[in-house]
């Protein structure tokens, strides 16, 4: 791996995980802050009115994906013809979609009262803060484009920067004005407004950085039509994931009431901190993976498929047993005793198949990359709606458990049965190789970690948030030796394998040649 690239990796994965740790703090102070200023119904609202316009991500068509593959193709192979007619085509789509969610937002926030089970003094601040949250997911289409051309040219850490900027101003501005007696509108203004702002920037930004002419007369049929093949599968992937992970509150809103989502999304949150703090270091292998697929290095897809699959394992892995062992007292600190008996266990149920999928975070992105995604999309199409009818099914006799197992199932079943051996015929690495490359070493080094916070969870129980972190940091800083110790020695990245199986339609380099037989070092 050449120096240039370790250091810009390096540089966007730093500074993806140090916005996610600026958010999680952030969330961690502000979630039951605003939870206690609100009150659990206005809280429920806030988080069902936000996960109501989280569906207009359907609206995206795949679009957002097909930026970061074709400005990261195109930059690659140096066709700046190509580049502009491509962020043009998306501007101008983007800018037609945008007026038509805004008209949808129009209609829906007149019916928000009827549609779920809200109380009547709060259907005009439902009315109002959808029109608001819907008028800035609208508006974020178009700006949206910026922060697409930038994760294509591998510029992550711009975006990681101006979030981290923007979500500390959230935080102190939330601060102040609950303090001084607004509430739910003044929240969302304050939430929807800073991002438009950091879009904004970004824009500035990415144009001095890749000056590309702006124009009606760049919009053309082959971006077009480049866009709806790459995109059109994707947007299955996207539809796929809003059935997966934006039924629940919408069915616990229908089914049940306000409180239960609080009490859901309590739970669902801690583990969806998890997700973002893999999904940082994971989202670099899409760009990673188009550029080698652009220049035909197959064997460099693979390297990427294993050994960003075992980083990825490294992280969840520890994070899951924290979380089933820990579970408890992370949720009693955190928001209160009260909602240990419903939020508990949807975190244990969630968590589970969420810490497979995460395991294989890698696999998806070396997919899109490739641009052979359209499998995967299928299968989490029908993942997403046996999702949505078992949760339906489970809600009415286990409340929000059965909301959770009813995501928790379909996702286990994907990560279990499907997504390995897809990888294998897409890119010639055994299943069998590949578990044991990735997992081995990421399960050995968690060994240790189970005994040690097992132990201290039958001794010790922390009083409070400084307790709480430093029974955390001393797990942690006994399984950091031991991946130090795999990193110093190369086996955190380290990938050998004599032979890939040989699959129909898998291209294969010479018989003579070991297919994986490298470690990330040096190119002289």
């Amino acid at each position: 791996m050449r120096k240039y690239e370790k250091k810009q990796i390096l540089k966007n994965v730093g500074s993806s995980w140090s916005a996610l740790a600026v958010n999680v703090s952030v969330g961690i102070f502000l979630s039951p802050f605003i939870l206690h200023r609100l009150g659990d119904v206005a809280f429920g609202i806030w988080v069902l009115i936000f996960s109501v316009t989280g569906y207009y991500g359907l609206f995206d068509l795949g679009i957002r994906s097909s930026i970061i593959r074709y400005v990261s193709k195109y930059t690659a192979t140096g066709e700046s013809g190509k580049l502009a007619c491509f962020v043009n085509t998306s501007l101008f789509t983007y800018t037609i979609i945008g007026v038509v969610s805004m008209a949808l937002t129009t209609v829906l926030s007149s019916y928000v009262g009827g549609l779920f089970r809200i109380p009547p003094e709060l259907h005009r601040q439902a009315h109002i803060l959808l029109l608001l949250v819907g008028a800035a997911v609208s508006l974020g289409f178009p700006l949206g484009v910026f922060g697409g051309m930038l994760e294509g040219l591998q510029r992550f850490y711009i975006l990681n920067w101006t979030s981290i900027g923007s979500t500390l101003l959230r935080a102190a501005l939330i601060v102040h004005f609950l303090n001084r007696g607004y509430g739910l509108i003044a929240v969302a203004l304050i939430t929807v407004g800073l991002p438009i702002l950091s879009s904004i920037l970004r824009g500035i930004i990415v144009f001095r950085l890749c000056p590309v002419p702006i124009g009606l007369r760049y919009v053309d049929k082959e971006s077009l039509r480049n866009m709806a093949t790459y995109g059109g599968t994707t947007f299955l992937v996207i539809v796929a994931g809003h059935l997966r992970f934006r039924t629940d509150e919408l069915v616990l809103g229908r089914m049940m009431s306000a409180v239960a989502i609080t009490y859901f999304s309590i739970g669902a949150r801690i583990v969806d901190y998890a997700q973002e703090f893999v999904s940082s270091l994971a989202q670099i292998f899409v760009p990673m993976s188009s550029q080698s697929e652009a220049k035909n290095d197959l064997e460099r897809l693979r390297k990427v498929y294993i050994a960003g699959n075992r980083v990825c394992a490294l992280l969840i892995l520890p994070i899951t047993v924290i979380l089933i062992l820990l579970g408890k007292h992370v949720i009693r600190i955190w928001v209160g005793a009260r909602y240990i008996p419903h939020s508990y266990p949807v975190l244990v149920v969630l968590i589970i198949p969420f810490a497979l999928m995460l395991m294989q975070s890698a696999s998806g992105r070396v997919l899109f990359g490739m641009g052979k995604h359209q499998s995967m999309a299928k299968v989490t199409l029908l993942e997403g709606i046996a999702n949505l009818i078992l949760s339906i099914a489970l809600v009415p006799p286990l409340g929000v458990v059965g909301d959770a197992l009813g995501t928790a199932v379909p996702l286990g079943c994907t990560f279990l049965l499907f997504m390995p051996r897809h990888l294998a015929k897409q890119i010639g690495v055994p299943v069998s190789s590949f578990v044991r490359q990735a997992y081995s070493l990421p399960f050995l080094l968690t060994l240790p970690l189970v005994g040690v916070v097992w132990l201290a969870n039958r001794v010790f129980t922390p009083k409070n948030l400084v307790q709480l972190v430093m029974e955390i940091g001393a797990a942690f800083l006994i399984y950091g030796m031991g991946v130090l110790w795999a990193y110093k020695t190369g086996r955190v990245f380290q990938v050998t394998e004599s032979r890939a199986s040989v699959q129909p339609g898998v291209p294969q380099v010479a018989a003579t040649e070991p297919v994986i037989s490298v470690e990330y070092q040096e190119e002289s």
